[in-house]
């Protein structure tokens, strides 16, 4: 949470440019360096001599291990900057508006690889020892410091030259070059469609993406050296599942994007008036925002068969409802003072309601009219730095639409309205009556929020059954009331936000909410507004404004639905609901209301693969099996199991597709000898996908001792430091597991604060832990913990997690007794035929 006191940067020296050379050990596992840094006028140089510790801390300039095909453990070094970790590798102005040129030099041993921002300018063996070289690379552009990047260790690549001739290479682990393919493929595809999309080319003479064992996030941005983790860019021809393609696509997709947005035109201000930097890590989502929105059309663009942008709706524009519904949420744009803050600002707020908002604005404008305000933008600002209201007046300029008027609504203030729409009619037209307010996770007892007084310019579109991929109406909604009169058929649904496109909740009538319920059922409502009726009856339902009953009794119709993203979001509120009734005596009824829910589906897609079957049929399948599974149906019990032994014995090897359903349903039923066999799996594995997705499956064990041995197992050297967190985490999706988790945690609290206290691992850990817990004496407990054992950069995350607990608090109290009678009612019986 906030600070009281800036911790901030003096103006009043600049440098200009940073001469950087750097010797990494990779025995001793340190590393000496020598700096000179030009300063702003030529007032002075200064130099500097240092040494550092190549730490384990995965921020920095720090050591990943791996082992040779031999078994013998090695270390490479490799750079993590984002948000302040510089200043670990070399003394800098550590602030993203402080920009400077770099010249890179390294000192590595010979037969390691080393890269940097900038293609190498001169290579040579090292006077001080003949084991050695010095790699000197080309000065960078001018750029922050959180750009920088270097690395030296044991890869192999495959390189491709884009169609505008910018040299492009994926490094990979040794002997591993046949995995790259598939990220060169989408990256050199991608960064010419960026390029034509702004209208303004790629900068640099070449672009590196590399695969490193051991990473904190995703991916990394660095401007000409791309670092990704393992399972972020590689893709195995053979075992991979087609959502790990798809993953891939997505973020190689998001950190080229920020080759403009963030490396081009970086966010942050110096201000003359002022001898601090006014501007910091608050306009964080103006590039992570962006790029989550532009990845989207980016793969559109290579994979249309992807069908990604309805897919937006659950992994993006849903993951931010719910974060922003919390008290603890924080506005789009939010103030930084202290470095400890800006970890837990890298969250679903700055990402996907910044991404969410972007998409909604496209829309409004039309492409054309944000096309040309992009690259109005990009033009006025590149190799400089910029804030958010620079991006409204170049798009503002260009459409003439009033842009920051309009957006400053969504990005300066917290939260969401939710709109309540109903209907009447006068003479031969329906009129809509739609009044808005601030929607609430725990909305105060007469169903108001805390913060009524709270608006939003809402941009609403309106179809009918009549006209169900084009709106009917379109409104911007000014104040807390609009009236809409259109053309529609008595008795015909209507459906609020067209495409769910916009960033907002609907509560409608019984009456509209019946219509659209036959909608579902006879098909005629296209899969993005299908998604948004039950999404947003979810989320009414878990603040309390409306049954729960009736949500389970809508999901009810979904049977028939053929739409991976459909399911994917309906399932995952499932999934939220199941872990709440894990508390009550309907558990196992609700496990029988799933698989009944989902037996025509399964019916329809079977275990295996069909000639000719798509992208979003593969996934589908995984996600049906999975669940079916973890719920219990017998028969997908038995035949995972036959075909679990069967790959163990390497008889017959399970398809990429299939390993997850299949890992997921034997230990979820499973036994010591399931672990042991899992745990022998992992340990053999080549590939980091398969590890991840053993250690993600580790989790659905429910026999106490097992889940402590795979507690004990997370810490192990066994499991690598950037793994354990989603091990642990894992284990807290069942309530038995919660509790060990939690308690886990407690006991290696202070490795785990070590470990990850500077990443955002550690608030990600926290969350998995307790988010899902349900009662006021947990809350109390964690409260309790949190503030004997202070965590600053997860602070705003146990705040949101306690939030979190007693939402879930309030929604047993109220409606667990009454799902209860709805499921023993109807689905009692023991699905044994399944």
């Amino acid at each position: 949470m906030a600070s009281t006191t800036f911790q901030r940067l003096p103006k009043n020296m600049i440098p200009v440019n940073y001469v950087i050379k750097l010797k990494p050990d990779l025995q001793a596992l340190t590393f000496d360096g020598e700096e000179e840094v030009e300063l702003e006028a030529g007032i002075c140089k200064l130099s500097l001599k240092y040494t550092g510790n190549l730490n384990d801390e995965l921020r920095g300039f720090y050591r990943s291990s791996y082992k040779t095909t031999s078994g013998e453990q090695r270390y490479a070094a490799v750079t993590h900057f984002e948000a302040t970790g510089a200043r670990r590798a070399f003394p800098c102005w550590d602030e993203p508006a402080i920009r400077a040129t770099f010249d890179i030099i390294l000192i590595v041993p010979k037969e390691r690889v080393a890269l940097s921002n900038m293609p190498v300018k001169q290579e040579k063996p090292w006077e001080g020892d003949s084991s050695l070289k010095e790699v000197i690379f080309e000065r960078t552009p001018v750029m922050s410091t959180y750009l920088v990047a270097f690395v030296v260790g044991e890869y192999d690549f495959v390189e491709a030259v884009d169609a505008n001739g910018v040299k492009v290479r994926v490094y990979t682990p040794p002997q591993k070059q046949e995995q790259g393919l598939f990220a060169l493929e989408v990256a050199v595809k991608t960064l010419p469609f960026y390029g034509n999309y702004f209208q303004l080319a790629y900068d640099l003479p070449k672009l590196d993406l590399i695969a490193v064992a051991d990473f904190p996030i995703g991916a990394m941005e660095n401007w000409g050296l791309i670092i990704y983790r393992e399972t972020a860019l590689l893709v195995d021809p053979v075992e991979s599942s087609a959502g790990m393609k798809q993953w891939v696509s997505l973020v190689v997709g998001h950190e080229l994007a920020h080759n403009w947005f963030g490396n081009l035109v970086t966010m942050g201000y110096l201000l003359p008036s002022c001898s601090l930097l006014q501007e910091w890590w608050t306009h964080l989502w103006l590039k992570e925002g962006f790029a989550s929105w532009i990845e989207y059309l980016c793969v559109d663009h290579c994979f249309p068969e992807f069908d990604v942008w309805t897919q937006f709706v659950t992994a993006d524009l849903g993951k931010a409802l719910t974060l922003d519904a919390m008290r603890n949420s924080h506005p789009i744009e939010i103030e930084v003072r202290h470095p400890s803050e800006v970890d837990e600002i890298f969250d679903a707020i700055s990402y996907s309601k910044g991404a969410s908002v972007i998409r909604m604005l496209h829309s409004y404008l039309g492409d054309q009219d944000f096309c040309k305000g992009m690259n109005l933008y990009l033009i006025r600002h590149q190799y400089k730095s910029a804030c958010t209201a620079d991006l409204w007046a170049a798009l503002e300029e260009v459409s003439g639409k009033p842009v920051a008027s309009i957006m400053s609504t969504w990005t300066s203030q917290a939260g969401f309205p939710v709109l309540k729409v109903t209907q009447k009619w006068e003479e031969d037209k329906c009129v809509l009556e739609i009044t808005q307010r601030k929607f609430s996770a725990e909305p105060l007892p007469d169903g108001s929020s805390k913060d009524d007084k709270n608006l939003w310019m809402v941009p609403i579109t309106v179809i009918t059954k009549s006209s169900p991929k084009e709106p009917v109406s379109t409104a911007l909604m000014e104040a807390d009331t609009i009236t809409i009169p259109l053309q529609a058929k008595d008795g015909e649904w209507i459906k609020i936000n067209a495409g769910t496109v916009s960033v907002y909740r609907v509560q409608y009538s019984s009456e509209m909410l019946n219509a659209l319920v036959n909608g579902i059922q006879t098909g005629t409502l296209l899969p993005t507004d299908r998604f948004g009726i039950q999404s947003d009856l979810y989320a009414l339902c878990r603040s309390g404004l409306v049954n729960s009953v009736e949500f389970l009794q809508v999901v009810e119709t979904f049977t028939a639905e053929d739409n991976y993203t459909v399911w994917k979001d309906l399932l995952s509120n499932l999934h939220e609901l199941g872990k709440l009734l894990q508390y009550t005596k309907a558990y196992s009824h609700f496990n029988n209301f799933v698989i009944r829910l989902l037996q025509p589906t399964f019916m329809r897609l079977g275990w295996d693969s069909k000639a000719g079957e798509g992208h979003l049929t593969a996934i589908l399948r995984e996600l049906v099996l999975s669940k079916m599974g973890a719920a219990g149906a017998n028969s997908i019990i038995a035949e995972a199991r036959k075909r679990f032994q069967a790959h163990c014995s390497e008889t017959e090897i399970i398809p990429g597709d299939l390993r997850s359903p299949v890992y997921i349903t034997v230990l979820s039923h499973g036994n010591k000898e399931t672990l042991e066999s899992m745990l022998k799996l992992y340990r053999t594995a080549d590939s980091s996908e398969e590890k991840t997705r053993i250690i993600h499956s580790l989790g659905c064990l429910k026999d106490e001792t097992l889940i402590a041995q795979v507690l004990r197992f997370s810490i192990s050297d066994e499991v690598k430091s950037q793994d354990c967190p989603f091990v642990i985490g894992a284990t807290a999706q069942t309530a038995q597991g919660r509790e060990l988790a939690w308690q886990f945690v407690k006991d290696n609290f202070c490795e785990l604060h070590r470990r990850y206290s500077s990443t955002t691992l550690f608030a990600r850990l926290i969350k998995m832990t307790i988010a899902d817990f349900a009662t006021e004496k947990k809350a109390a407990d964690i409260k309790s913990f949190f503030k004997q054992n202070p965590a600053t950069s997860a602070a705003r995350t146990v705040q949101q997690c306690c939030e979190n607990i007693h939402v879930n608090a309030l929604w047993l109290e109220r409606d667990a007794e009454l799902v209860k009678e709805f499921l023993q009612g109807r689905y009692q019986a023991v699905c044994t035929s399944n």
